[in-house]
C-alpha cells in the first residue's frame, strides 16, 4: 500500500484487513510520518508516550492478528529527523506527513491470535492452534 499525507497509518492498515479478508500478516515500512511512540512500564501496566513530528519513519515492522474478533496490530518502528539521530519503539499511533508511506504486506494463510497474558499484562501472540 502507499499511504498520502494525512493518512491515519493504523486506520488505513485495518480497511486493508477488512476489504482483502487478511487472516494475519506481518508487514514493513518507510515514508514521512508524525509519529506517537509508547514504552511499556511493566509496573504501571501502560505506555509511556513520546511524540515526534515531521520525522522520516527510517523502518517500519508490525504484525496483524486478531484479539476478541477485533484487528490487532502490533507495530514498531524507528523514526529520525534532520538531525540523524534515530528514536524507536512500540508505535502508538502514526499519521503520514509530507511525503508518502511505502507499506508492503506479507499475508500469512492462518489466523492468528492474541491474549492478553498475566502477570505480565501484555496482549501476546499466540502461535498454537
Amino acid at each position: 500500500m502507499v499511504l498520502r499525507q494525512g493518512d491515519d497509518v493504523f486506520m488505513q492498515i485495518e480497511k486493508l484487513v477488512h476489504v482483502e479478508k487478511i487472516p494475519s500478516a506481518n508487514f514493513t515500512g518507510m515514508g514521512f510520518v508524525n509519529a506517537k511512540f509508547g514504552f511499556f512500564n511493566f509496573k504501571t501496566k501502560e505506555y509511556e508516550p513520546k511524540e515526534f513530528t515531521k520525522v522520516e519513519l527510517a523502518s517500519m515492522a508490525g504484525s496483524i492478528a486478531w484479539q476478541n474478533d477485533k484487528v490487532s496490530l502490533h507495530i514498531h518502528g524507528v523514526v529520525t529527523g534532520n538531525d540523524f539521530k534515530a528514536y524507536g519503539g512500540h508505535l502508538l499511533s502514526a499519521t503520514v506527513d509530507t511525503g508518502s508511506l511505502e507499506i508492503m504486506v506479507t499475508v500469512h494463510d492462518h489466523k492468528l491470535e492474541r491474549k492478553l497474558e498475566q502477570p505480565l499484562g501484555a496482549n501476546v501472540l499466540q502461535l498454537s492452534h
